[in-house]
């Protein structure tokens, strides 16, 4: 065990750096330095966030574009006509139905509220096991509307349909976690890094599986939370640093 800690340490450092951003989709919200744009623009990235990630990136900055790289601003004084351009956005099974919800829910937000982080600390305790509620209630939130599409459910993944919730524990981390390299933002203050879910996608499963951080056969909300009580036990106060060895020894062991 000690001997995997001090493996997965050295790979912790050498991917968490600016050297990883460039071609992740969370250099979206790095071309930001407000707030709420980074916060926009990364709950883009995150839920776009499965295919290729050349194909993502490029996918967000579309999208950015189309708000004027002001997402901000453009969530809160878009006039209707604005919004015809994103009629052709899509991406994958993310189309312009769901894009123009995202952006009604964003606006509406916005219009009320200083940061998104409102919307996913809603119910928080210090129980380090508060991530399935939090998730739950975010979804019920953001679909809290008799304009939410049904079909736009989809994209917003919840622990209580046993979902991984890959793209949202990924745009956690992406806020919550906060260090000095310069990867992870950490402009959310209420949840704490030490209770934060791995993201579990293709990747970071195939290689934790061999690593036998993981035994389940299947991949869902259970499998990510073994993941997680796994990692805790190399970091308990940090445990999803490990994300960035577990999802960078996958994609090179791919290349």
């Amino acid at each position: 065990m000690e001997n995997l800690k001090a493996f997965l340490e050295e790979k912790v450092a050498f991917y968490n750096n600016p050297d990883f951003i460039l071609l992740d989709p969370v250099s979206i919200p790095h071309r930001f330095s407000k707030k709420q744009d980074i916060e926009i623009a990364g709950f883009f990235s995150a839920i776009l966030a499965w295919g290729q990630r050349k194909t993502i990136i490029n996918k967000c900055l579309e999208l950015m574009e189309m708000m004027d790289n002001a997402p901000h601003d453009f969530i809160l004084n878009h006039a209707e006509n604005d919004l015809k351009p994103f009629l052709k956005f899509k991406h994958r099974t993310f189309n312009d139905i769901d894009t123009l919800y995202f952006l009604h829910f964003l606006s509406a937000f916005y219009k009320k509220n200083e940061s998104l982080e409102i919307a996913f600390t809603k119910g928080y305790s210090e129980d380090k096991n508060v991530m399935y509620d939090l998730l739950i209630n975010f979804r019920q939130f953001f679909f809290n509307d008799p304009l939410a599409p049904r079909r736009t459910t989809k994209h917003i993944a919840t622990p209580a349909r046993k979902a991984a919730c890959k793209r949202i524990n990924m745009f956690l981390r992406w806020m919550v976690r906060n260090d000095d390299n310069g990867v992870d933002f950490g402009i959310w203050k209420t949840i704490n890094p030490s209770q934060l879910i791995c993201p579990c996608d293709v990747h970071v499963d195939r290689v934790a599986r061999k690593l036998g951080l993981i035994t389940r056969k299947q991949t869902d909300w259970l499998t990510a939370i073994e993941l997680t009580e796994n990692l805790r036990k190399f970091d308990a106060d940090d445990p999803v640093k490990y994300d960035f060895a577990l999802f960078g020894l996958g994609v090179e062991e791919r290349l």
